[in-house]
């Protein structure tokens, strides 16, 4: 089961909506999203993004004006075999470079264009190439482990959460655990 809630913070402090990801499909997506939860919308609002799948691994993703959002995920390998967690965890968050497919696809093991490689015709080889992919995101927390530091969530509290009630947790050192309760 998944939970995802908005908190933004405002003048008067932290007001949460709750949201549905279901249009959302890359982290742009849910990065407008965010903004357009900022209260009066004004430019240097700080908007979380909080994201959990009950049990396994729980998102923030913070949102400050227009800056680039900061992402932390609490379990990259759980969040990977999640659709929302897929959102999270884009190629920087997990150190790729978006143009490594291009070099894939070039033809480098020595065979002459449109000759097919002796590899091709293996298809065990395919699935094990799917799996290198799965396996090279890697277990454990995985992005900007200072995402809350200014917040009052230290690096060392943000990797001592427990999955459970990580949010929870989170919303309380803010100051926001009652308005966060309103919308679970």
């Amino acid at each position: 089961m998944y939970f995802a809630a908005l908190l933004a913070r405002t003048e008067d402090g932290w007001e949460a909506s709750d949201t549905e990801l279901d249009d959302v499909e890359a982290l742009s997506d849910l990065t407008d999203l965010a903004r357009e939860a900022s209260a009066g919308g004004a430019e240097d609002d700080t908007v979380l993004v909080f994201i959990e799948q009950e049990d396994a691994w729980f998102g923030v993703v913070r949102v400050d004006g227009e800056e680039d959002p900061r992402i932390y995920v609490s379990d990259a390998a759980a969040a990977a075999r999640s659709s929302y967690g897929e959102i999270l965890l884009t190629d920087e968050l997990l150190g790729k470079d978006p143009d490594q497919d291009e070099l894939d696809a070039l033809d480098l093991d020595g065979t002459e264009d449109g000759e097919p490689d002796p590899a091709d015709d293996d298809e065990a080889g395919d699935d094990d190439a799917a799996g290198d992919t799965a396996e090279a995101v890697p277990p454990g927390p995985i992005g900007d482990r200072l995402i809350l530091a200014d917040l009052g969530v230290s690096e060392k509290e943000l990797l001592a959460l427990d999955t459970n009630d990580a949010l929870s947790e989170i919303a309380e050192v803010l100051g926001a655990a009652e308005v966060l309760e309103t919308v679970r």
